[in-house]
């Protein structure tokens, strides 16, 4: 009996006027954004931590990371847990919009430029009905370094 290839869900979110995906099985919790403490000396797009349910979680933008210009946070703004290699972290996003299946087969390689993002950070390009997502690459959106500097804020 042979396994049928199974659909990608992925969590859709927004930064500016466009809409990117990430793996469902990388997202802990989708929350408001409410006390996010500073951190001297952290990178730029570090917006903090946040004491979430009795955990520090640091707390990134990703505006600031993709070198997208900054806006003023709405009701619509939110913060997706995630989870890689068993750390959690928090990024910002303009708003998380739905659940999304994406099949194997419609995604495609990720193009050299899009926009201002590194092509490093994305895994590859889906058309979804009339959508077009753009899917990230979670182990580059921070290097393994970054990753354990923030590991160590609390």
């Amino acid at each position: 009996m042979s396994e049928a290839i199974q659909d990608d869900k992925v969590i859709v979110f927004k930064l500016k006027d466009e809409e990117y995906g990430i793996p469902i099985e990388n997202v802990g919790s989708i929350e408001r954004i409410f006390n996010i403490t500073r951190v001297p000396r952290a990178p730029k797009f570090v917006k903090g931590v946040m004491n979430l349910r009795g955990v520090i979680t640091p707390i990134i933008d990703l505006r600031e990371r993709f070198g997208l210009e900054q806006i003023e946070q709405t009701e619509s703004t939110r913060i997706i847990i995630i989870n890689v290699d068993g750390k959690s972290i928090g990024v910002v996003v303009d708003a998380a919009n739905d659940v999304v299946d994406v099949p194997h087969d419609i995604v495609e390689p990720s193009p050299e430029v899009v926009g201002s993002i590194n092509a490093d950070y994305i895994r590859g390009v889906a058309k979804v009905d009339q959508r077009l997502l753009i899917l990230l690459n979670l182990d580059k959106v921070l290097s393994e370094e970054e990753f354990e500097q923030l590991s160590t804020i609390d």
